[in-house]
């Protein structure tokens, strides 16, 4: 998920973000001192509501860039030659306390649209709800709240998704949604965290900072979220196996999933081989 260009370029970009960030929280943070000034002196309810809102923009403005400045540090390392190339999502993945995250976008129908994560363990996690259409992050979709669970609960709550995640080496999975006005357009799995950062509430202001101040906001510019995983091209294979065998597009995708978890391979790489004409269901 890097941000594409060259290093010295990525690594300006990245300040810039984060700069643009801090000022949104500064100008928040001036608002909301307004208001409460404002209901201090007329006692209006509506004033200390306005100052209330405007203090939580100005807290999510501040956890993004403080997002954004971490990858914005790694950026700098890298163009000096001093670290491995810089991945946002990986800076997502710290402030969570663990190695693997996820985010997950989702149309209106909630069927997964993309896909960025920190490591392979986290891709191959997304790819097994995909595939198996159970886990944390469709509960944590339709349920418009935090999701979690550990150990034998894994199974006991998703009985496919639960022993195939525990195979990849992953212990505990929490989700939350990523809220916009009026909808939720994803989640954020965090997979294995650290237990004196397993807080959901520290999830859910994370998940917050990235929906309205990164992925819905004036910086989510191209390459932010680089190397994501785009369900498109499996969509585009079931087609493809679907003329092939003369049946529904949704058999074709379930043809197509389950044959990325026979084979053990990413479901994209799959589908990319039957759009390529490398691989026939039929």
């Amino acid at each position: 998920m890097d941000l594409g260009g060259d290093p010295p370029d990525q690594a300006a970009l990245a300040w810039q973000r984060a700069a643009r960030a801090r000022e949104r929280a500064d100008r928040a943070s001036l608002l909301a001192e307004r208001y409460e000034s404002l209901s201090g002196r007329l006692a209006d309810a509506a004033f200390r509501r306005l100052a209330e809102m405007h203090h939580g923009t100005a807290s999510r403005h501040r956890d993004a860039a403080e997002l954004l400045e971490a990858h914005a540090r790694r950026a700098g390392q890298w163009s000096r030659g001093e670290g491995p190339p810089p991945f946002f999502m990986t800076g997502v993945a710290e402030a969570c306390g663990t190695e693997s995250v996820a985010v997950t976008l989702v149309d209106h129908e909630r069927n997964q649209l993309v896909t960025a994560s920190s490591d392979q363990p986290a891709r191959e996690a997304q790819d097994l709800e995909y595939i198996l259409g159970e886990g944390p992050v469709q509960d944590a979709v339709v349920a418009r709240a935090p999701v979690a669970a550990s150990g034998g609960a894994l199974s006991g709550r998703w009985p496919g998704y639960g022993p195939a995640v525990a195979a990849l080496g992953i212990a505990r999975v929490v989700a939350v949604p990523l809220e916009a006005p009026g909808e939720c357009i994803g989640a954020l799995a965090v997979f294995d965290p650290h237990p004196a950062t397993a807080s959901t509430a520290l999830f859910s202001r994370i998940a917050d900072a990235l929906t309205r101040s990164v992925l819905l906001g004036g910086d989510a510019g191209p390459g932010l979220l680089g190397g994501i995983d785009r369900r498109a091209v499996v969509h585009q294979a079931a087609g493809v196996v679907a003329v092939q065998l003369d049946c529904s597009i949704g058999d074709a995708l379930e043809l197509v999933k389950a044959r990325a978890f026979a084979d053990g391979r990413s479901i994209g790489d799959v589908a990319a081989d039957i759009v390529d004409r490398q691989l026939d269901l039929g």
